[in-house]
């Protein structure tokens, strides 16, 4: 009998019903496994242009069982413009578990990474939280930091970018603790900011070249790195989810402090030390996160009848040809 491998659909997964509050603990979990999993770099083509296909493998610690592979591309003019696929594997058999539809997966692991960052290095007492770009990845990162935020009035300022700060507001009319400010213009965005959360998928070079308008105790989170290189040379603190991401940035070896996040959360490093610090969190992204979340979601669906299969009939002879 051949091996049986679950198709998990997109709207299988969005039907789970996984809280953001979930999301978040996950990312906190994978993070504070990096040093025990094997995650090699991502291998990335470009086909044409700024398009991308993005491989992203990742073997999980042994006691959970799971290699798994991403795949994840950005083509211009697909809608959306990011699309990705997960495949799950039994490390310790070598078989096929599962194909994951991973765009949900994308989308909201990045959103808790860069709520989970803010947590752990805004300023203190800072309930204002700023985002330029406002798709999917930014709701999905609106929703953990609300959901992490439940007991606190919070404000979300929004960049005016045609119609989508309204579209964001309308998205978010229903928590009573939100107040949403539409701002106009880019520098009037960073002069106000003491949490700046981007989530532009492409920018043609730096968004703010005033350096004097981002402020002392400023945390920027550059979700897809565009648009900010002239921080780097001067914020006090740059953390990042993986080394060898950042290592190879134009300004790498004149960062003034640089650590892994991860190490932050496993107390090796203090993280922010005062108010003044001003802070960048680089978070391009790690198949482990999408690993952890795969292998989880696989774990709660994967005895649901409704989820579609196929047979996989492999070769079982040792010799064959």
């Amino acid at each position: 009998m051949g091996n049986t491998v679950k198709i998990i659909r997109h709207q299988d997964v969005v039907n789970a019903g996984i809280s953001p509050k979930q999301c978040i603990e996950w990312i906190e979990e994978s993070f504070k496994m990096k040093y025990e999993a094997s995650l090699p770099p991502k291998i990335s083509i470009h086909p044409q242009g700024d398009d991308f296909f993005n491989t992203m493998p990742c073997l999980l610690p042994d006691r959970y069982g799971r290699f798994t592979m991403k795949e994840v591309h950005r083509i211009a003019g697909q809608e959306p413009a990011l699309g990705s696929d997960i495949l799950v594997y039994d490390s310790k058999r070598g078989n096929l578990l599962a194909i994951i539809d991973g765009d949900w997966i994308t989308n909201m692991r990045t959103g808790a990474v860069a709520a989970l960052s803010a947590r752990m290095l805004k300023p203190s007492e800072c309930n204002e939280y700023s985002f330029i770009g406002l798709g999917n990845t930014a709701r999905a990162t609106a929703l953990c930091i609300l959901e992490d935020n439940r007991d606190c009035k919070l404000l979300f300022r929004l960049l005016k970018y045609k119609n989508q700060a309204d579209l964001f507001k309308e998205r978010f009319k229903d928590y009573d603790n939100l107040e949403i400010e539409i701002v106009d213009d880019i520098e009037t965005m960073v002069k106000k900011s003491q949490v700046l959360i981007s989530c532009i998928t492409s920018a043609n070079g730096i968004l703010c070249p005033d350096d004097s308008l981002f402020g002392p105790g400023m945390l920027l989170i550059p979700v897809h790195t565009r648009g900010f290189q002239n921080c780097d040379l001067f914020f006090d603190k740059i953390f990042g989810d993986d080394t060898g991401h950042v290592q190879g940035f134009k300004y790498f070896s004149r960062f003034k402090k640089y650590d892994e996040l991860s190490q932050v959360l496993l107390g090796n490093n203090p993280g922010r030390e005062n108010d003044a610090e001003r802070i960048i969190c680089y978070n391009i992204g790690l198949g482990l996160h999408d690993a952890v979340y795969a292998s989880h979601i696989y774990d709660m669906l994967s005895d649901k009848t409704d989820i579609p299969f196929f047979i996989q009939d492999k070769e079982t002879s040792k010799i064959w040809i």
